[in-house]
Parts: C-alpha cells; sequence; structure tokens
C-alpha cells in the first residue's frame, strides 16, 4: 500500500527510474488480492485475510487498482480492473458499516490504528466516488476521535486490542507515535526514527483534514472518563449445538466471512465448519502460519463435530487470538492516564492483549502481565514473541474493573500449565510481573501493605501511581549482555514469585490533589488491602476476594465471581454504549455519531453517507 501510495501521488517522478516505476505497477497489477482468487503455480500465499486492517489494505489496493485500470486483467485470475473494483467496493463498504456499528476489534491498538489509518487516507485522497471517500473519512475520524480519547501527554497508552513488547513499553516505539505527534503535538519527546507511514502521509493529504472537534478532545485538559465498547458478542465457550445464532443477523457461513476472520476468529466453534471448508477449497493450511500445525490439525479438519467441540472446551486455549466484545474504560487527567479492559475473557490465553495501563507520560508507564514464555534472551529490545512471549499479550488474562484512578486485576489461569498434544504448544509461567521503570521516574518507593502485601508507588512530575501485589514481589535484574535494557540501568522488571494467580491493584494520584508524593504513599502505606483465597494457595486455580480501603474512592470490593462496588454502589463493567465521555455519546451498532468540543462538531452517518463538520 505505501508502494501504491508512491504510483498514485508520485508516478513516474523522475526520482525513481521509469524501470522502477513500471515494476511498482506491474507488482500491484498481479497481486492477490482476497483469498478467493488462484495461487499462481509454484508459490504459496502467505497472505493474512484474517484480521480487519489486512482486509482494508487488499481491498484499497483492489478497488484503486481497478479504478486506475479499468481494462487491464489483474490480480490472479486475470479479470478486468473494473470487475475487481466492484468486487472491492462492495466489501469496503461493509468494513464501513461495521466499524461504525462496532468499532474496531483491535481495540485501541497503537500498532494496527496505524495500519487502519493508511487505508482510509489512501481512499480518502485517491479515490474516485464520493461516497467511497465520504466513509472513508468518516471512519478515519472516528479512529483519530479514538485516538483523541486516549492519548496522554501524546502517549496512546490504553488498554490495547493487539500489541507488542516493541511497541508497549514505552510509546516512543509504538507504531502510533508519530501521526499522534504530527496530529495532537503534545508531547515534548520528538519525532522518533522508526517507521511513520502515517505521520507521512497526512503530511502530504491534499484532501482529508482533521475535524478541529477531534483536536479540541486530544488537547482538553479537563479530566474525562471513556467508556466504549466494541466487536461483537459471541459465546466461545459452547455449549456446542447444532445451528448457532450469530448476533445482528450475520450468520456463521462464507458470506459473513470477513466478520469473524477480521475478529481472527477462525477457530470460533461456531465458524470452525466454515474455517475448515474454505481452508480445504482454497489450500490455506500451507500457509507459513499454519504450517507448523497442519499434523496436529489434519484429524480435527475431518471431524467437524469433535474440532468444534475441542474449539469450545479448549477455548480458553484455542481461542487465543479471538477479539471479542470488550468494553474499555480509560481515566484522564492532566497528570495521568489509567485505562482498563473490563472482566475481558478472564483466565484464558490471550496472545497479544494488553490488559491496562497507567501512564504518566511515553517512558514512565506501569502494567501487569502474565507470562507465556521466560525471557527471551536478546540484546535486542524489540524481540519477543509475536504470539504469547514475556512482555506481549496474556498467559491468562485477568479479570480487571476500574472506577476513575483505581484499577483491581486479578489473575486465575483457567487452563492447565501443561498440556498433552496436540496441546503441548499452551504453556505458563508460574508467577505474574509487572513493569515499573524505575529510570523513567523521579521517585520510585516500596512499602508494606497493610495487613499483607506489597506496595510499589513512583512518581514523575505531579502524576502518582500505587501498584499492590498480593505475592511477594522482587526486582529483575538483567546482565544488559545478554538482555536488553533498552538503556535502563535501574531494574524494569518486578515480579511476584509463588503462582501465577494473584492480585494486582493499582491506584493513580495528582500532586494537585494531594499536596505532596508523601502525603500520597503515607496514605497509600496506610489503606487495608484485604485479600481472601478462596482455597489453597498452592493451587494455581485458586481465586481471590478482595476489599481496598482507597484512600481517594473509599471502600473498593471485587473478585474472581460478583460485582465491583466502590463506596457499596455496583459499578457496571459491562454493555456500555459505543462512545461515552464528555464529548460523544454514541449508540453502540448504530451507524451514527456526533462529536463535540469546545462548540465545534462533527456528525457522522456512514448510512446516510453524509459527513458535516461545524463551527460556533
Amino acid at each position: 500500500l505505501y508502494m501504491h501510495n508512491l504510483l498514485l501521488g508520485y508516478g513516474g517522478h523522475e526520482a525513481l527510474p521509469a524501470a522502477l516505476w513500471q515494476g511498482i505497477e506491474d507488482a500491484l497489477a498481479r497481486f492477490k488480492y482476497w483469498y478467493t482468487h488462484p495461487t499462481p503455480e509454484g508459490l504459496r500465499d502467505d497472505s493474512y485475510y484474517w484480521t480487519e486492517n489486512h482486509q482494508a489494505i487488499y481491498w484499497t489496493i483492489q478497488y484503486l487498482m481497478g479504478q486506475e485500470f479499468p481494462d487491464r486483467p489483474l490480480s490472479t485470475d486475470g479479470r478486468p480492473g473494473s470487475e475487481h473494483r466492484a468486487e472491492a467496493r462492495a466489501s469496503l463498504l461493509r468494513w464501513f458499516e461495521h466499524r461504525a456499528r462496532w468499532g474496531f476489534f483491535e481495540w485501541h491498538s497503537n500498532v494496527y490504528y496505524q495500519k487502519d489509518l493508511t487505508p482510509l487516507l489512501t481512499l480518502v485522497e485517491f479515490a474516485d466516488e464520493e461516497e467511497i471517500r465520504t466513509k472513508a473519512a468518516a471512519v478515519l475520524d472516528v479512529l483519530l476521535f479514538d485516538l483523541a480519547l486516549h492519548t496522554h501527554r501524546g502517549a496512546f497508552g490504553t488498554t490495547h486490542g493487539r500489541s507488542y513488547k516493541k511497541d508497549k513499553m514505552t510509546s516512543l516505539h509504538d507504531d502510533t507515535w508519530n501521526g499522534v505527534k504530527l496530529l495532537f503535538d503534545e508531547s515534548t519527546y520528538g519525532y522518533q526514527s522508526r517507521g511513520a507511514p502515517d505521520a507521512v502521509l497526512l503530511s502530504r493529504a491534499r484532501h482529508y483534514r482533521m475535524p478541529e472537534a477531534i483536536l479540541r478532545v486530544a488537547k482538553s485538559k479537563d479530566t474525562i472518563t471513556d467508556r466504549e465498547r466494541m466487536s461483537l458478542p459471541i459465546n466461545e465457550k459452547g455449549p456446542v449445538e447444532a445451528n448457532p445464532q450469530a448476533p445482528f443477523g450475520l450468520t456463521f457461513t462464507e458470506a459473513d466471512l470477513d466478520v469473524w476472520w477480521g475478529m481472527s476468529g477462525l477457530l470460533l466453534w461456531q465458524f470452525v465448519p466454515t474455517t475448515v471448508e474454505v481452508f480445504n477449497r482454497y489450500n490455506l493450511w500451507d500457509t507459513a502460519l499454519f504450517a507448523g500445525f497442519a499434523a496436529d490439525l489434519e484429524p480435527l479438519a475431518s471431524n467437524i463435530p469433535l474440532a468444534q467441540s475441542l474449539a469450545a472446551s479448549r477455548s480458553n486455549q484455542l481461542a487465543f487470538s479471538v477479539l471479542k466484545e470488550v468494553n474499555t474504560y480509560t481515566h484522564r487527567t492532566p497528570d495521568f492516564m489509567l485505562s482498563s479492559a473490563l472482566d475481558y475473557r478472564k483466565g484464558a490465553f490471550a496472545s497479544q492483549v494488553h490488559a491496562w495501563q497507567a501512564t504518566i507520560d511515553a517512558n514512565a508507564v506501569v502494567f501487569t502481565t502474565h507470562p507465556f514464555r521466560a525471557p527471551l534472551q536478546s540484546t535486542v529490545w524489540s524481540d519477543d514473541e509475536e504470539t504469547g512471549s514475556y512482555w506481549t499479550g496474556e498467559a491468562s488474562m485477568p479479570r480487571s474493573a476500574q472506577h476513575e484512578n483505581v484499577g483491581v486485576h486479578i489473575y486465575v489461569p483457567q487452563y492447565p500449565a501443561a498440556s498433552p498434544a496436540p496441546f503441548t504448544f499452551f504453556r505458563y509461567q508460574n508467577y505474574t510481573h509487572a513493569y515499573f521503570p524505575q529510570d523513567h521516574f523521579d521517585e520510585v518507593v516500596q512499602v508494606p501493605a497493610t495487613p499483607e502485601g506489597t506496595w510499589t508507588i513512583g512518581k514523575r512530575g505531579g502524576g502518582y501511581v500505587a501498584l499492590y501485589s498480593y505475592r511477594p514481589v522482587e526486582w529483575i535484574t538483567y546482565d544488559p549482555a545478554i538482555y536488553a535494557t533498552n538503556g535502563m540501568v535501574e531494574p524494569f522488571d518486578l515480579r511476584a514469585n509463588g503462582g501465577p494467580n494473584n492480585v494486582w491493584i493499582v491506584e493513580c494520584g495528582r500532586e494537585q490533589d494531594w499536596g505532596s508524593f508523601a502525603a500520597f504513599h503515607a496514605a497509600i502505606a496506610a489503606a487495608r488491602v484485604g485479600v481472601t483465597p478462596k482455597g489453597p494457595l498452592t493451587a494455581v486455580n485458586t481465586q481471590f476476594d478482595v476489599e481496598y480501603e482507597s484512600p481517594s474512592q473509599g471502600l473498593v470490593e471485587f473478585g474472581w465471581e460478583g460485582p465491583f462496588t466502590v463506596g457499596g454502589v455496583p459499578i457496571s463493567q459491562s454493555d456500555f454504549l459505543r462512545f461515552d465521555n464528555p464529548f460523544s455519546q454514541t449508540q453502540y451498532n448504530t451507524q451514527q455519531a456526533t462529536i463535540v468540543a469546545d462548540g465545534y462538531a462533527v456528525e457522522l452517518d456512514l448510512e446516510a453517507g453524509t459527513r458535516r463538520i461545524l463551527a460556533p
């Protein structure tokens, strides 16, 4: 798609040889745009058809190539460009509608929002059809509104549906950093030398202009709380039934394959029959992603009822990539931001999900994970396994709850630490841990909690963060000759040993509210934390009930089961609106949205195909 932007924006420019321009054009013309197109003899199709961002990228290339070359044979099937344009047009319009109704399956992704931005902006800039340009611009507005709500001092430091170690340890390294800096300019840190296609394409845009209302959201210094709901409700656990009903009039047939594969739901028990049928018909078992599992999957593929039964009963493992309906909660102040995915797939393996994060600035961030693997021995900071690792994803998701500046995260894995064939891939470490980069805080102290556990409390400027662990913690020291430390000297990995089940509590604060860091950490240290194990601590599946006397919120109660209450009042953790914040009250499963800030507004209606930008 980057080559396509070169071709459409600067094709024939003397900076490149004519042969290279022709090579770019020819490569785009013979690109395999979708899995239904034939794979040339002797080649293997390693394209990813099962994420929403890849879908938008492929269809954008197909649409614009068809637009530019209506009579030329395109792709691997040789059909004329006009037919490819019509095919991609229908797919893009569905994609726009789904983003409007259900948001982004890869929610708040500091990797893939950049990849969504690129095709959307490319369509606004180069599509001939007004309907395509307008709807692409409207979805891009929604994406940038989401970014504007969730950036603090330029850092997109939130829960993420998909993220990696290379992006989450510091916002300076995430794939949205340069674009966010260009648009909002809310950080004293500079542009980074890592790839910046979003910033480059935005800086040369001729037709798209971000609405002023969205800029005002990003620059607001008010304390705000944002609640959001994204993706689709789906019961991945079963019980398996013969004719499962899909939500919102969808089906579990190939007609809606883009939806279920778009949320990485290839192994949802409801969709297993269609996945197997399509993989068999188009020979997708040979792809690099699945070749390593082919021997284990072959007997299952020939026994669909067994495959469905295993997909449901082993969903805590096999559904590791599924991005089902999520409710996210973000509380942003001028000095900190705290964000969580609420009660999301508790105890299940989620290979790239980032469950929660406290952000003081781009470098001063705190979060916990349950590691899938031991630390990777590498002196390259960005190195990490993409699917389940020490820092990327969660070997088991916590049950998380949040109210304003306080969050509770309870880890209790819901599958065994070791599994027999063909599930030997699935395992996890016997501890949880936190990223708490002491080098990037002005001060870090540790104090015993009352009556048990440990608080680790940090200060950066006027922002404070306190992190509690029920299990004993220790700082892990890494030899920089063996393990990358990104230049940090002080330990940054806080490990809670003794078991993979644990209670972590986070409370954030501000100098403006507390007067001093000493007052904040004294109040935290004096606060009572009552953790009640519901079984022997030696059992990895022992659950917990939690009571926390927060110095700012009062009594906070939560557990592996039951409601989340603050001051005795239940706090909803689900069934949110699509957007619920001071700037927008947008219903879930609709195609309309209005954003208002300081008298500026943008009114979007994907169903009508309209986008109105208003000023006072």
